[in-house]
């Protein structure tokens, strides 16, 4: 028997599957981050190496190499970031080098939310981006520039207006909000001049950030003004990122589809409905949901294309269908805030 191995990198977890040439998932496993430019790149090989030895324990074989291989990175935009994780899947004798792509996490997440049908995926969790794929096969990325200067509307974008609207509320620059109060509890200050020494000195994580995120959702949930504008806000920031895509992809005018990737979207209707609108005032004839598959399953499948790059429906179907009545709690590759 012959295999295939898909493997989903970001900055929480790296995730992996092993499939077999005729689409039958065989096993999972997971290992630490492995976003590309964050984590250093000899602990990506190392958490890439940790999900690919428990998935093959799940799956029970031990054959090296692979068919072919796919990786899909957080960060991976450049032809020089791939260059530097194709070398790590050589290092590990993954597959054999003209077996073995390579590209970012969004694309995988693209594959799996669509079931490989062109569209447009919208990953949301600590970070955000969005991808699309026409049916000329034309692509373009749109957002997902980082932190510092962009990820509107992701996890980590809530979590810091989470502490600006908390900390303007306090001093009576801004309205008052329940952030201030779920955000002390959260960071567990006592008082709020606190923060500052909780976020710069000792250096609070995006992670820890991201996890601030939810704190607008609950207030939203719970009628608060200011949670609320922060929540159309960002549906608003990544409205445009799909529109962008779709326009640059001439999808704007067509019913493309769009799926919803990530931890975010178990918000549920507070963040999901103003989202989908937002989307739908821009592109009235697209298909909002989420995903079909988690972005590990995507790899798989772009993994069986690396091997057979028009593979028959029932494959496609197949995988699908199992993944239905596969549970992911241990191997979730969306981002959890």
């Amino acid at each position: 028997m012959e295999y295939v191995l898909g493997i989903d990198g970001g900055g929480t977890k790296t995730a992996a599957v092993i499939l077999t040439t005729d689409g039958e998932i065989l096993g999972f496993g997971e290992g630490g981050a492995s976003t590309y430019g964050v984590v250093p790149l000899e602990d990506t090989q190392i958490h890439i190496a940790e999900a690919v030895d428990r998935a093959r324990q799940r799956a029970g074989i031990s054959a090296f190499p692979f068919q072919a291989a796919f990786l899909g990175l957080g960060n991976v935009v450049s032809e020089a970031d791939r260059q530097a994780i194709r070398q790590i899947a050589q290092a590990l004798g993954l597959a054999d080098v003209d077996k073995i792509g390579v590209d970012h996490d969004i694309r995988v997440a693209l594959a799996g939310g669509l079931s490989g049908k062109p569209g447009i995926a919208l990953i949301l969790g600590t970070g955000a981006s969005c991808f699309g794929l026409n049916a000329g096969g034309k692509t373009w990325r749109s957002g997902g520039w980082g932190p510092l200067i962009d990820d509107g509307g992701s996890g980590y974008w809530m979590g810091i207006q989470a502490m600006h609207a908390a900390v303007t509320a306090y001093d009576g620059r801004g309205a008052a909000t329940q952030l201030t109060s779920l955000v002390m509890e959260t960071l567990e200050l006592e008082t709020m001049d606190g923060l500052m020494n909780r976020l710069y000195a000792q250096n609070l994580s995006r992670s820890e950030i991201g996890n601030l995120g939810k704190l607008v959702f609950s207030a939203a949930q719970k009628g608060d003004q200011i949670a609320l504008k922060i929540v159309q806000q960002g549906c608003d920031l990544l409205a445009e990122c799909v529109f962008a895509v779709a326009r640059k992809l001439e999808m704007d005018a067509s019913q493309c589809e769009v799926a919803l990737v990530g931890g975010l979207t178990r918000a549920g209707p507070i963040y999901l409905d103003p989202l989908m609108n937002a989307i739908g005032s821009r592109l009235p004839g697209c298909n909002v949901h989420l995903a079909d598959m988690p972005p590990v399953l995507g790899a798989g499948l772009l993994a069986l294309q690396v091997l057979h790059p028009t593979l028959p429906g029932s494959i496609f179907q197949k995988i699908q269908e199992k993944s239905k009545r596969t549970s992911f709690d241990q191997v979730e590759s969306f981002v959890i805030l």
